[in-house]
């Protein structure tokens, strides 16, 4: 992000970017809330807002105005909203939910990090 953008976020009091152990495109359970239990992949993680939207859960229903100008044809939707990154936790491979931890590898002269389940030792990023 441009240091201009987030000297106006600064400015306007919201929080600085949370460094996220969750990523798009991962499998994770939810631990709270009224969706208690529910698994499902991330479409999406705001790390402004510690936001994360996860495939079908805490879905609600939006009312939404035909347009036909831009091809909207209206009635009442399906959306999944985002809520609290806490509320949830990654899965793994097998299933078993975990918390995040790193290793720290040198690769042919190249730091790396790669995630890993504090639950049995797995490898969670896929290369």
């Amino acid at each position: 992000m441009p240091k201009v953008a987030y000297q106006r976020r600064q400015e306007k009091g919201e929080r600085r970017p949370l460094r996220v152990k969750i990523k798009k495109d991962d499998l994770v359970r939810v631990i709270a809330g009224r969706d208690k239990g529910k698994s499902g992949k991330v479409l999406e993680v705001d790390r402004f807002a510690r936001k994360v939207t996860v495939e079908g859960v805490m879905v609600v229903k939006r009312h939404t105005r035909p347009n036909p100008s831009k091809q909207i044809k209206g009635g009442i939707a399906d959306k999944p909203m985002p809520f609290d990154i806490s509320n949830v936790m990654l899965l793994t491979a097998g299933g078993v939910p975990t918390r995040v931890g790193y290793k720290v590898e040198t690769v042919s002269g190249k730091v790396r990090r790669t995630r890993i389940a504090r639950k049995g030792g797995e490898t969670l990023d896929k290369k």
